[in-house]
C-alpha cells in the first residue's frame, strides 16, 4: 500500500504524542525519586532578633544549610556537612559547595552546604554554625533518611579549617564520622598560617594560648575522625604545611587517614572541574569513601 501524504502526517503527529507523553512521565518518574533543594535556617527568628537587638556585629545574615538528597534509591545513609572556604571574611558557597552536591548525590550520600557566620574575631560564631548544622542532620536523620552515626564533614581553605576545628574539638554526638579537607588552613602559628584568616577567626591581637588551641595539627587524638586531604605543593596562598603537618599528626596517632599532594595548581586548583587532575582527585576520594565503615 502507498502511503500518502496525510497519512505521514497523521503517524508523525501520533509519534510527537507519544513522545511527549513518554517525556511526562519520565519526568513524574524522576520528580518521585528526587527532592529539589531545601534550605533551613539554623536560628530562630527570635534569635536572629535577640542578636540584633544587642546591636553587635555578630551577625550579617541567619546561617543556614541547603539539604541536597540524592535518589531515594540511590540512598546510603551517608551524609555530609559542607563547609566552603573564604578567609573567613566571605563564605564561596557556589564554587566550593553547592556545586559538590552532584558529586555526592550521585554516590548516595547527602549533601549539607553550611552558610556559617563570619566571626570578626569571635571564633565561636563559626564553630557554633558548624555544630548546629550537623546537630540539625543528625536530629532530622529519619525524615532526610540519614544514618546519624555516618555523617562526615568538609571543608574548603579556611572552612578546612572549621572542619578540621570540628573534627579535633567537638565531641559525640556531634563529632563527625570523617573529615575531607581541600587546601586547607590548619594552624594558628603565626609562623606559617594564613593570616588573612588567623586574623578574622581569632583577631589580631590573639593570645598564644589561643591560637595553640586552634592549631589543629597539636590538637590531633586518636579518637580524631579519618581523613582525607588534598592540596597543591606550590600553593601561594595556603601553605602545604598545614596539611601535611596535619596529616603526619594523624598518623602519629593512627588516625586512618590519606594526603595527597600534586605537584602544579594555584590555590583553588583541586575543586576546580578544569584542573588536569581534578578527576583523578575525585576517584581517589570515591575509593577512600569506600573504605569508611
Amino acid at each position: 500500500m502507498i502511503e500518502t501524504s496525510k497519512m505521514k502526517t497523521k503517524k508523525q503527529r501520533q509519534i510527537s504524542v507519544l513522545l511527549a507523553l513518554g517525556l511526562i512521565l519520565t519526568n513524574c518518574l524522576s520528580a518521585q525519586n528526587h527532592s529539589s533543594p531545601f534550605n533551613v535556617d539554623l536560628l530562630t527568628k527570635k534569635e536572629v532578633a535577640q542578636i540584633q537587638a544587642a546591636n553587635t556585629d555578630d551577625i550579617i545574615y541567619n546561617p543556614f544549610i541547603r539539604v541536597f538528597l540524592p535518589a531515594k534509591k540511590r540512598g546510603t545513609g551517608r551524609a555530609v556537612v559542607i563547609c566552603p572556604g573564604g578567609g573567613y571574611s566571605g563564605v564561596a558557597i557556589g564554587y566550593e559547595g553547592y556545586s559538590w552536591a552532584s558529586y555526592f548525590n550521585k554516590q548516595g550520600i547527602v549533601a549539607i552546604v553550611l552558610k556559617y557566620r563570619l566571626p570578626q574575631g569571635n571564633y565561636k560564631i563559626p564553630i557554633s554554625d558548624a555544630e548546629s548544622a550537623l546537630k540539625m542532620a543528625k536530629d532530622s536523620a529519619k525524615v532526610w533518611n540519614i544514618n546519624p552515626d555516618n555523617v562526615g564533614i568538609m571543608g574548603f581553605s579556611a572552612g578546612g579549617h572549621l572542619a578540621s576545628t570540628i573534627a579535633t574539638h567537638s565531641l559525640a554526638p556531634l563529632k563527625p564520622k570523617f573529615q575531607i579537607l581541600y587546601y586547607p588552613v590548619i594552624t594558628m602559628d603565626k609562623t606559617y598560617t594564613h593570616m588573612g584568616s588567623h586574623d578574622n577567626f581569632l583577631g589580631k591581637d590573639a593570645s598564644k594560648e589561643l591560637e595553640n588551641l586552634y592549631s589543629n595539627e597539636i590538637q590531633i587524638s586518636k579518637d580524631t575522625p579519618p581523613a582525607f586531604i588534598v592540596l597543591t605543593a606550590v600553593d601561594q596562598i595556603v601553605a602545604p604545611d598545614n596539611g601535611i603537618n596535619y596529616f603526619r599528626e594523624l598518623i602519629k596517632n593512627n588516625v586512618f587517614a590519606t594526603l595527597h599532594v600534586y605537584p602544579t595548581g594555584a590555590h583553588g586548583s583541586c575543586s576546580n572541574e578544569s584542573y588536569k587532575y581534578y578527576d583523578q582527585i575525585l576517584s581517589e576520594l570515591s575509593l577512600w569513601l569506600g573504605e569508611i565503615k
